[in-house]
């Protein structure tokens, strides 16, 4: 008897039913017992699935992140739960230290992704007119704040292009890019023993991902060493930028990070004409100057864009996902465009059975459920795709947007997949995934009846 999948109904249904058991108070986990507290761009992502049924519900998703958003305007990559089960990340964390950070949650000292614009928008698309207006009122100060901050401390050169302290700012946390910089520029003498003498089963004290998921899925445990040595060091520094940059040479440019804030810039400036309102001067310069500099990240030869470091400037030449993102920066020519597609349609790159891995398959780091260094997550396709459409790539984002349904519709929204097999891998019941599965299919369906 053959397998039938579920129907687009039945898979909306079953996302739906995971998005509400993941939900604790006024947000969403990202998947029950793994990831305990609320995350940046999750709930952005979360948001703009339950937009379609629930606007109430995702507008609170948004709300519930702006709790922890510090006075100078950062906003936190974590949210941590209440409740003494949770001391020990609050702890580790101590945001407590810098005077910026909220009073009334403990948070991370570190952002992710800004994703918020994003979320903002499509909630808005959502609404009526005025009660869109009133929305995006409520929203734009804690977002232009946020913008604001990430040029302030985040790109003291002026050079358009913000840079990151923590991998885990990235949210592709252990991409090739970033391991290879963090061996060579992060690894103190202590560590190099710890690795030397394989005593490296102490990180186990402090993880939790590995008791939920096969360790050979989630970054080694001299990797997640070297993250709790940052954490460390940016804790003793107070999370303040200033003492961090003085004497830090494991700073980067990350080209994810960049290309999804010059689209959020895009949303932020549709936001403020729709309710009248100016972005300041300074800011928009910014902004404008973020779209010419990330022309400074392509390579000719390679005909890809890459990540740089920030102290040198190099190009960290590691093939990944990353080099798609510019897609949805939507600032690139059609050329340019025409390049990453020519990539995404490559058998030898990103074209599999089940795309687009998050390394490509022929990459010496290319592992089939190795975290960000190989699967599939719905997350990036999802990107991609936007990207895609916007470029006029219609047919090749219906074609991306079918089968990453069909993924989901046949493994369940797992966090991520196999690009070879299909296999999910991670939490078997991850937010983002069925989020963002009940948008593609309204999109698909959307695209079927025009």
């Amino acid at each position: 008897m053959e397998n039938t999948l579920p129907t687009d109904d039945q898979v909306i249904q079953a996302c739906k039913e995971i998005l509400a058991n993941n939900k604790k108070h006024d947000y969403t986990v990202p998947a029950g017992g793994l990831y305990p507290h609320q995350w940046l761009w999750d709930s952005c992502f979360i948001a703009i699935g339950l937009a379609h049924y629930d606007i109430e519900g995702a507008m609170q998703e948004i709300r519930s992140l702006l709790r922890g958003q510090w006075s100078n305007g950062m906003l936190p990559n974590m949210i941590f739960a209440d409740g003494d089960i949770h001391r020990r990340d609050r702890n580790i964390w101590q945001s407590w230290r810098n005077a910026h950070a909220p009073d009334h949650v403990a948070t991370s000292g570190i952002t992710q992704p800004p994703m918020l614009a994003e979320a903002i928008v499509r909630i808005g698309q959502k609404l009526k007119k005025v009660e869109q207006r009133s929305w995006y009122q409520d929203m734009y100060p804690a977002l232009l704040a946020y913008h604001e901050w990430l040029y302030r401390e985040r790109d003291p050169h002026n050079e358009g292009l913000v840079l990151l302290i923590h991998p885990w700012e990235s949210g592709l946390d252990n991409s090739p890019p970033w391991i290879d910089q963090l061996h060579m520029h992060s690894k103190p003498l202590w560590v190099t023993i710890v690795e030397k003498f394989k005593l490296d089963t102490l990180a186990v004290l402090f993880r939790r991902d590995t008791k939920h998921v096969p360790p050979g899925q989630r970054v080694s445990n001299i990797d997640a060493l070297l993250y709790f040595t940052i954490i460390q060091r940016l804790k003793r520094k107070n999370w303040d930028i200033e003492k961090i940059l003085s004497r830090s040479h494991f700073t980067f440019q990350d080209l994810t990070f960049n290309c999804i804030l010059i689209r959020a810039n895009q949303h932020l400036e549709t936001i403020a004409k729709t309710i009248g309102h100016r972005i300041p001067e300074d800011l928009l310069s910014h902004m404008k100057k973020s779209e010419e500099a990330l022309e400074s990240l392509w390579d000719g030869f390679y005909k890809q864009y890459y990540s740089r470091t920030f102290i040198t400037h190099k190009l960290v030449k590691e093939p990944s996902i990353a080099t798609l993102m510019p897609l949805y920066a939507g600032c690139i020519d059609k050329e340019r465009a025409d390049e990453l597609v020519k990539l995404l349609k490559n058998p030898k790159y990103f074209s599999t059975e089940y795309p687009v891995p998050s390394v490509p398959i022929n990459s010496t780091w290319y592992k089939e459920l190795g975290y960000w260094q190989g699967p599939t997550w719905i997350n990036t396709n999802w990107l991609i795709i936007d990207g895609l459409q916007r470029y006029g790539f219609r047919d090749e984002s219906r074609d991306l947007s079918k089968k990453t349904v069909a993924l989901v519709s046949e493994h369940g929204p797992a966090e991520y997949f196999s690009a070879k097999s299909g296999k999910p891998g991670g939490a078997h019941q991850f937010s983002w995934s069925a989020s963002l599965t009940i948008d593609l299919i309204q999109q698909l369906n959307k695209d079927t009846e025009g």
